[in-house]
């Protein structure tokens, strides 16, 4: 609370009772709020619009790369497994259009073919001729396969149907993964045989696994039940049942956003092999994929946020100091205002003063003359004048005539200093002067007043009426916070033999530290709402400034307060007029110190 205490702008709590309906003019609250509220939309939403749309076209651009390198990358992969199926399957048909049957079923012969296509293909596991009952008659390769029978299994049952067959990859007879090519070939004199081979699935599987699929992605084949056909780096060994739905057929290549098991987004892309029951899928995992994205994206926050930041650090700093300006600017108004009307108080309350004067000393000086005239009267007679209580009347009435006279003559000198005018002062006399007007409130409040002005305090030159209404200003400021009884203590010395310091001490409640830097401010005051306007005390610190002098204040909760009024020997007017004419001669004007400054 103390630091928004210290931040909060000084038109924060402003609120002008006298302007009475008339106070949303001058709503500086609502004022700052609104110019911030308009200021930062027209800076804020421009920048929040223009981040929103880069954020999205960049989400989408790097989205559309990425499908768009998936689907290249699927294209290319499913030209080279048809490539290689294709290859080898016309591999096949070399055979058959080199070969007759009558050659191939020769001892021998079918050994040198399948060492042929080892040496130009590659793959070829083992080669097998099956005549049109289903019996292999002859057979190369690492099983015992010579004379096995067909005719009952559901590939040659195929192949004899539709001329070719692709096998899935599957365990069988060998106890091991593989695949088998098999096409039919028409005899000249009729009847057929079938060319069957079997293909080694590494060299299936090395098509894949030496793709470079970025994201921690996964390429492998599978057949349309969903049984993987070439193992997978994240989704299982071959002939296990894949985790993902199988894609729907389509004659290209096709890229898709779906969701894992796990809800992660995953960048699907499959094929579907012609003339097989193959379907190639590359399966990539987005998080991965928009790494690069993610990083950008941060630095796109992290410069929107900074820039937020930066903006409203700097409208509600500018626009705070700007409505502080407007502030200050109408409260000194405001001051000038109510420093003219209270100039115009003080002088009127001095005509009537000089006016009430003159109208009491005229038949002052009447009861004078008469009660002069009735004493010399009296004393012409011996009974009379050795009459001491008759005599005692009459001088009764002669002292108190004189003391209103001495009341009358105070307010004449009170009423005639309004403009600036240098003479030659006494202090003490011009502090008991003023006094003079607290009597009977220090009489009726049992204040104890205590004067002491040193004896090398001299008479200086300066404004007689200014001191005077320094001097009440503060006596008035400090009998309002004495309680009854209290102690109240006016001291004068010289300071550096070049000031004189004036000090009122009081016993009252003292003033907190958080308002002793505003004591002097126009408008402050702790008896707002209990008569006061808080410019006593920011008019005395004008006052004393006109003079040349400087004001501080000390002060302690419940123990009291000391103002100090530093006045200069040597008028400001002639200080400055003695500098001109001798430019050696230092300048002995002291500018006041800062606006609640403490000087001890």
């Amino acid at each position: 609370m103390a630091v928004l205490a210290n931040i909060k702008p000084k038109f924060w709590d402003h609120s002008d009772v006298e302007l009475g309906p008339y106070k949303h003019l001058v709503n500086f609250r609502k004022l700052w709020k609104l110019t911030v509220v308009l200021t930062l939309a027209v800076a804020l939403i421009p920048l929040l619009i223009i981040t929103l749309v880069d954020y999205r076209v960049g989400q989408t651009a790097i989205e559309s790369e990425i499908l768009l390198r998936t689907t290249r990358l699927v294209s290319n992969t499913r030209r080279s497994v048809s490539f290689f199926l294709a290859e080898h399957r016309a591999a096949l048909d070399f055979v058959v259009l080199d070969n007759t049957f009558e050659s191939l079923i020769l001892p021998g012969r079918v050994d040198q073919v399948l060492q042929n296509l080892k040496n130009g293909f590659g793959g070829f596991v083992d080669v097998g001729v099956i005549n049109d009952a289903g019996i292999q008659v002859a057979y190369s390769g690492p099983y015992d396969l010579q004379g096995k029978k067909y005719q009952n299994a559901d590939w040659f049952k195929k192949v004899a149907a539709s001329g070719v067959y692709l096998s899935d990859v599957f365990m069988g007879y060998r106890n091991t993964p593989h695949m088998v090519i098999a096409a039919k070939h028409d005899l000249p004199e009729g009847g057929f045989y079938v060319l069957r081979a079997t293909l080694d699935t590494a060299r299936f599987n090395d098509l894949l696994s030496g793709l470079a699929v970025g994201g921690q992605g996964d390429a492998f084949v599978i057949n349309q039940q969903g049984t993987l056909q070439t193992p997978s780096r994240y989704r299982g060994k071959v002939l296990d049942q894949i985790d993902l739905p199988i894609p729907s057929f389509s004659e290209r290549s096709q890229v898709e956003i779906s969701k894992g098991l796990d809800h992660s987004r995953l960048v699907i892309g499959y094929a579907y092999i012609p003339e097989t029951q193959f379907v190639l899928m590359i399966v990539k995992e987005c998080q991965r994929l928009m790494a690069p994205w993610k990083q950008s994206r941060l630095r796109l926050l992290s410069f929107l946020i900074i820039s937020v930041f930066a903006i409203v650090f700097v409208v509600l700093g500018g626009i705070t100091y700007l409505v502080n300006q407007i502030y200050l600017a109408d409260q000194r108004r405001l001051f000038a205002y109510h420093k003219i009307e209270y100039a115009n108080k003080m002088a009127s309350i001095g005509r009537l003063s000089a006016g009430v004067a003159h109208e009491i000393n005229n038949p002052l000086a009447i009861i004078n003359e008469k009660a002069g005239l009735i004493k010399d009267l009296f004393m012409y007679k011996a009974d009379y004048a050795n009459d001491p209580k008759l005599i005692g009347l009459i001088n009764s009435v002669i002292s108190s005539v004189e003391r209103c006279a001495g009341i009358t003559r105070r307010l004449l000198n009170f009423s005639r200093n309004s403009d600036m005018k240098l003479k030659s002062v006494d202090l003490k006399q011009t502090i008991c002067d003023v006094l003079g007007f607290m009597g009977k409130e220090t009489e009726y409040r049992s204040i104890r007043v205590n004067v002491t002005v040193s004896d090398k305090v001299p008479t200086f030159e300066s404004d007689l009426g200014l001191l005077q209404e320094i001097f009440l200003n503060l006596i008035t400021n400090a009998f309002t916070a004495m309680e009854d009884g209290g102690l109240f203590e006016i001291t004068a010395d010289v300071e550096d033999s070049e000031w004189i310091a004036i000090r009122f001490a009081d016993d009252g409640y003292g003033i907190p530290e958080g308002d002793l830097e505003r004591v002097f401010e126009p408008f402050f005051s702790t008896k707002l709402g209990k008569g006061g306007t808080g410019l006593g005390l920011s008019i005395t610190y004008g006052l004393v400034r006109e003079l040349g002098g400087r004001i501080g204040v000390e002060s302690t909760v419940g123990r009291g307060t000391t103002f100090t009024v530093r006045l200069p020997l040597v008028p400001p007017q002639k200080s400055m007029k003695a500098a001109k004419r001798n430019p050696s001669i230092q300048q002995t004007i002291i500018k006041p110190s800062n606006i609640g400054e403490h000087n001890s």
